[in-house]
């Protein structure tokens, strides 16, 4: 699967003329695979706020549909990109679980996409986290994850 996802990558990439340096493709479990692409230029591969990113995710995604017969999930990065903002999304998931500790209040994370709203809820769902509940409120744009106490 590996393989194959390199391979239809790279065409894919040297069809939009977009330099690249290296692509690694990690195996995770229950089919889901992370894709790194290094880059001269990740700017260029990243986009308005991950926009191009995502857009290339999206037909790689279709590409290795027509070519695979089974279930599989794919987490497209630059650089690192995404693992950065997911690290980051974490750290200030952090400090709202210690100030929730704290005074008992319900925390409201900023807006994010439904991938970054998915990384907080299964953060959560950890054992360390028992004492701990998420649920997201708002439409569109504006939807964003609420942590309070059980």
């Amino acid at each position: 699967m590996e393989e194959i996802i390199s391979e239809t990558l790279k065409p894919l990439l040297e069809l939009m003329h977009i330099p690249f340096t290296r692509i690694d493709v990690e195996a995770q479990e229950d089919n889901q695979y992370r894709i790194n692409i290094e880059a001269p230029d990740p700017k260029d591969l990243i986009g308005y706020h991950g926009g191009t990113l995502y857009a290339i995710q999206h037909l790689l995604k279709i590409l290795l549909s027509k070519k695979i017969d089974q279930a599989f999930s794919i987490n497209l990065d630059i650089d690192n990109y995404r693992k950065r903002q997911e690290e980051n999304v974490i750290n200030i998931t952090e400090q709202k679980i210690d100030q929730i500790r704290k005074d008992s209040t319900s925390r409201k994370l900023p807006p994010m996409s439904p991938y970054f709203r998915r990384v907080v809820h299964l953060y959560l769902a950890q054992p360390e986290f028992e004492d701990i509940t998420t649920y997201s409120e708002g439409t569109g744009d504006h939807r964003a994850v609420v942590i309070s106490m059980v």
